[in-house]
């Protein structure tokens, strides 16, 4: 043979090479593309709800403010009777929140609306406020609903 048909059966090859990919390599593609969403989903679900869950959790805010500001200013006992004030529950993810005095504890208790992104009604927010000198002290009480769920 001479070297021009060579040259033409050497191109042929790599032309015939170049075509794309194999089922088989298409199939593992997608099978390790299904694989990472298989994982990476249920972590973008509880990511999403833990963000969904941060308006809950300001929602207490307002709430907070007004229980420290009544502490400072009257003196903890003075302080049995804050009312719960239009604004405290204005976003669509809350459905109220509420102040309330436990002996010598207060509490700010913030219900979330409904089902909403993983966030059921009864992962109530409470958080447990302890007066001291002049001050209040603040934690997330055993009884939040959002503590079983891992969202606070």
């Amino acid at each position: 043979m001479d070297t021009g048909t060579l040259n033409y059966f050497t191109r042929c090859r790599k032309i015939i090479r170049a075509r794309g990919f194999t089922l088989i390599e298409l199939m593992m593609v997608v099978a390790i593309v299904g694989i990472l969403a298989a994982v990476a989903l249920p972590s973008y679900q509880s990511y999403a709800a833990r963000a969904s869950f941060a308006e809950v959790i300001a929602a207490a805010s307002p709430a907070r403010a007004a229980v420290d500001l009544c502490v400072q200013s009257r003196g903890a006992e003075q302080c049995t009777d804050i009312p719960s004030q239009d604004g405290w529950s204005a976003s669509g993810g809350v459905d109220s929140v509420a102040v309330s005095m436990n002996e010598e504890d207060f509490l700010v208790t913030v219900t979330p609306a409904g089902t909403v992104a993983g966030i059921a009604a009864t992962d109530t927010y409470i958080l447990l406020g302890q007066a001291a000198t002049g001050s209040v002290q603040w934690q997330t009480h055993g009884d939040s609903g959002c503590l079983g769920s891992g969202l606070c």
